[in-house]
């Protein structure tokens, strides 16, 4: 399966945001991708107040990113916010497509490093798994890379890969978490994990997290097959499928795994 990681820098615009959904969207159907995947908050970058910007999943944004995936012959996957109770947003992954719609709301909210995305984010409470050409993906979102439950859950509902989107925050220490933690997250599943990260902005690093680059493709051994930087690029890769069945005959920790011991 060709997908392609579309790492570029949203600002507070939404309608500029879908523009570039666009651009980019057209720039890997044009390379063959079939799958297209957008960072966390592709809908309005972070530090923007989210309330006000949020759409319902019959909105207008999301219905721009389905005219785009109708348009280009892709599955689009793109962050969003949407309406929650009590004045807040959820932090939503939206996946839409041929054959394909659906949606993740982030249930680990990125409380940590000084920030607290649970002040205006709703958290959410159930992994989400879509199927595109019979090979079944997970969705997953930034924060949600540091629980190795929500990887192995993918895994267990079928999927062969984990498309996670980021705004990743900046700061010592954290492109080396970055890179850690996304080649430990395909090795505990034993799934191709694709990680695709807002570009960073090349401000200075405030509280709201806005970003370092960095995307890559994980094989399901952990080692990483393809990788970017900084800036804003796009990256498109062929995910052998079969690897993954058998990388998991010869690394067995989901067959191996006793989780009665620790109920």
């Amino acid at each position: 399966m060709r997908i392609a990681l579309s790492q570029l820098t949203t600002g507070p615009d939404p309608d500029k945001n879908l523009r570039l959904v666009e651009e980019w969207t057209r720039r890997a159907a044009d390379a063959g991708a079939r799958v297209v995947v957008f960072p966390e908050a592709s809908m309005a970058c972070f530090g923007t107040p989210l309330a006000p910007l949020a759409e319902p999943l019959d909105g207008p944004w999301a219905d721009g990113v389905r005219r785009i995936a109708r348009a280009t012959g892709t599955v689009v996957v793109a962050g969003m916010f949407t309406p929650a109770d009590g004045g807040r947003v959820a932090n939503t992954l939206l996946a839409t497509g041929p054959g394909v719609e659906a949606s993740y709301d982030k249930i680990h909210l990125y409380d940590a490093f000084g920030y607290r995305e649970s002040d205006t984010v709703a958290a959410g409470s159930a992994a989400t798994v879509i199927e595109v050409d019979g090979v079944r993906l997970g969705l997953a979102t930034c924060y949600d890379v540091r629980f190795p439950e929500l990887f192995r859950a993918h895994a267990d509902a079928g999927a062969v890969a984990t498309l996670l989107a980021a705004s990743w925050g900046a700061g010592p220490g954290k492109l080396d978490q970055w890179e850690l933690l996304v080649r430990a997250r395909a090795l505990d599943a034993t799934v191709w994990l694709a990680a695709v990260g807002q570009a960073d902005p090349g401000t200075e690093p405030g509280p709201a997290p806005t970003g370092i680059g960095h995307s890559r493709v994980v094989g399901p051994d952990g080692t990483v097959r393809h990788a970017l930087g900084a800036e804003p690029e796009l990256l498109v890769a062929d995910l052998d499928i079969a690897e993954v069945a058998a990388v998991r005959q010869k690394t067995s920790v989901l067959a191996n795994r006793r989780p009665e011991v620790w109920r």
